[in-house]
């Protein structure tokens, strides 16, 4: 029985597109959720022609990823969910990782795209990686826009 699970969102509504599904099993079962955000670090901009340079302001993202996550925690604990958030800066199937081992938790539930082929090769992907890496259960939950937006349609978080 998993007693903490680690949902991982990137501020999309696909990655938010897993929450009503936490919220029906969460509940009944007891699980606690951690809410995790991370943050990729974004080197220094030059504009061209121009003398500035634009340097990341992490401790702004930061402060911004909390602020994304709180409503969203609050939400569930509404609906009777415990649930906490948690933010970290890095590469993301890194840091999941990383906040997995960090939040004891004993589980992994997430979206993906499902890009196959170019698109993956391409952009990679997040989902991949953890399911590769990761020293817990992972749940993979692969949803598209419009499975996205019939479920928010009918009253889920988001």
């Amino acid at each position: 029985m998993y007693r903490r699970v680690l949902v991982p969102l990137d501020g999309s509504r696909l990655a938010e597109g897993i929450l009503p599904f936490i919220l029906e099993i969460a509940g009944p079962l007891d699980v606690e959720v951690v809410l995790l955000r991370v943050v990729t670090p974004m080197p220094p901009s030059v504009i061209e022609a121009s003398p500035h340079v634009e340097i990341d302001d992490v401790e702004a993202r930061l402060a911004e990823a909390g602020a994304y996550l709180a409503p969203l925690a609050r939400s569930l604990g509404e609906r009777g969910v415990r649930a906490s958030t948690m933010v970290r800066r890095g590469e993301p199937a890194r840091e999941i990782l990383a906040g997995a081992r960090e939040a004891g938790a004993d589980l992994i539930a997430m979206t993906t795209h499902g890009r196959s082929g170019l698109g993956r090769l391409l952009f990679g992907s997040v989902a991949e990686a953890v399911l590769r890496h990761a020293e817990v259960p992972v749940f993979l939950m692969k949803l598209t826009q419009a499975q996205v937006e019939a479920r928010l349609a009918r009253g889920a978080l988001g």
